[in-house]
């Protein structure tokens, strides 16, 4: 994928889709993704976890039913760690630009997208920070805002939130302004949705583990043990020295 491809003017598509699963991803450039996974993990290695957690969430993502990917994309892969397996990963999908300064914003932005290229298509959105997710857990969300509720969100362990599930796309505006990176985001996130449609028209996903320490991500790995994540984990965690045992996959090696 081409930095010019990916700016280029979202036009609208003629396939009808129904179900659109939104990414929202950084490019794993050493120094600038997961860093509070520094120390333990080097720049690099902490990149090289965020890299699988984006290659195990893509694959997740591509195999719900019926639905299509689309990428927002934060960064040049020429400058990340298995940037080109990500580009070969994301290249069957669509690839949108992040917009917009505050996270909310950029949010916003590509559910606009979205609803530009898939007009009437239900989305569930997902960073990548939680590759424990598998298309089942996704496969339910859309069943949430396909059928009772109107939006959905699942909220993590830290208190932000894991997943967006919207009916409408264009509804992602109501949480643009939102605190984000706080212990309540997801909370006020919920609360901000449930003031707009309505206590019955907005339904919890089951919580998940956010990855953004190093135990978090020791933690997320024994749950799945044998993706790329977990594999990244081993070489990038645990084979350096911490201060305390990691307590997953066999703990620290001496």
């Amino acid at each position: 994928m081409t930095d010019s491809a990916a700016n280029a003017p979202i036009m609208q598509s003629d396939q009808v889709v129904d179900r659109v699963v939104v990414v929202l991803a950084k490019a794993p450039v050493p120094g600038r993704a997961k860093t509070r996974l520094t120390p333990p993990a080097t720049p690099e290695g902490a990149a090289g976890i965020a890299a699988a957690a984006l290659l195990d969430t893509l694959d997740a993502a591509a195999g719900v039913a019926g639905a299509r990917v689309v990428v927002a994309l934060e960064g040049d892969l020429a400058d990340a760690v298995r940037g080109d397996e990500i580009a070969a990963a994301i290249a069957g999908h669509t690839v949108v630009r992040q917009r917009g300064d505050a996270l909310g914003e950029r949010i916003e932005a590509a559910h606009a997208d979205v609803a530009a290229l898939y007009p009437g298509a239900a989305t569930v959105q997902i960073g990548m920070d939680t590759p424990q997710l598998d298309a089942d857990l996704l496969d339910a969300a859309f069943r949430r805002v396909e059928t009772t509720a109107h939006a959905a969100i699942g909220v993590a362990h830290d208190g932000g939130w894991w997943a967006m599930g919207l009916r409408d796309p264009r509804r992602a505006a109501i949480i643009a302004g939102v605190p984000t990176s706080r212990d309540d985001t997801g909370a006020r996130t919920l609360d901000a949705l449930r003031q707009a449609l309505g206590d019955d028209a907005v339904a919890e996903l089951e919580p998940l583990s956010d990855v953004d320490t190093a135990d978090d991500a020791v933690e997320v790995a024994a749950v799945v043990p044998h993706g790329r994540f977990a594999r990244a984990v081993e070489d990038h965690l645990l084979t350096r020295e911490r201060t305390r045992p990691l307590g997953a996959l066999g703990g620290a090696r001496p």
